[in-house]
C-alpha cells in the first residue's frame, strides 16, 4: 500500500470515528459542565497512560481559556503514594475520596473501557454523588461503558482512533464552552 493511500484511509477511519456520535450527548455533557460551573462545582479528568495525557490538555483548557474550574489526577506522587497503600485498581477510588465533593462531575477515559481503577472509580463517583461521564472504545459492552451516566463510545478496536476521537470530543466541548462564556458576555 502507498503511503497516500494509507493516510488516506487513515484519516478516513478517524473522521469516521469522531462523526459516529450522537451529538445530542455532547448538548447534555455540557448542559451538565454549565451546570457544574454555576454551582461552583469541579470537573474531575481522568484517565490511563495516553487517555491520562488527554486528561491534562483537557483540564488545562477548560480550567484556563474556558474558565470552568477542572483538576486531573496526573501527579506522579498522588498515584504512586495511592497505588502503593489502596493497589492499582483502586488509586483513583481514593484520589476521589480525597479530592471530589459532591455534585463534582467526572469524566473517566479509558480506550478499552475494562480498566479496573477507572470501574472501581465510576462506582466509587456515583455513591459519592458525582455525575459519571465515560469515553471508551474496543466493546459496546465494556464495563465502564456500563458504569456511566453519560457514555461516549468509539466503536474502533484501534487505540489512536479512539484517543483521537475522545480528545476531539473533549475539546469540542471546551470550545463549545468558550463560545458560550463569549455570548453570555
Amino acid at each position: 500500500m502507498s503511503a497516500n493511500k494509507f493516510y488516506d484511509a487513515y484519516f478516513n477511519s478517524i473522521n469516521k470515528a469522531i462523526q459516529s456520535l450522537d451529538y445530542s450527548l455532547l448538548e447534555k455533557i455540557s448542559i451538565l459542565i454549565r451546570s457544574c460551573k454555576d454551582r461552583g462545582k469541579k470537573l474531575i479528568i481522568v484517565g490511563n497512560g495516553g487517555s491520562a495525557a488527554i486528561s491534562s490538555h483537557v483540564a488545562v483548557d477548560f480550567t484556563k481559556v474556558a474558565k470552568i474550574r477542572a483538576i486531573n489526577f496526573n501527579e506522579a506522587g498522588l498515584i504512586t503514594c495511592f497505588a502503593n497503600d489502596y493497589g492499582y485498581e483502586n488509586w483513583v477510588t481514593e484520589a476521589l475520596k480525597a479530592y471530589a465533593d459532591r455534585d463534582d462531575m467526572v469524566i473517566l477515559i479509558s480506550s478499552s473501557g475494562e480498566s479496573l481503577n477507572l470501574v472501581n472509580a465510576a462506582k466509587t463517583a456515583k455513591k459519592l454523588g458525582l455525575t459519571v461521564v465515560t469515553l471508551t472504545g474496543f466493546l459496546s459492552s465494556n464495563k465502564l461503558r456500563e458504569a456511566g451516566d453519560i457514555n461516549l463510545w468509539v466503536d474502533s478496536e484501534s487505540y489512536n482512533e479512539i484517543e483521537t476521537a475522545h480528545q476531539t470530543w473533549l475539546l469540542a466541548l471546551v470550545d463549545y464552552a468558550i463560545k458560550s462564556n463569549s455570548a453570555k458576555n
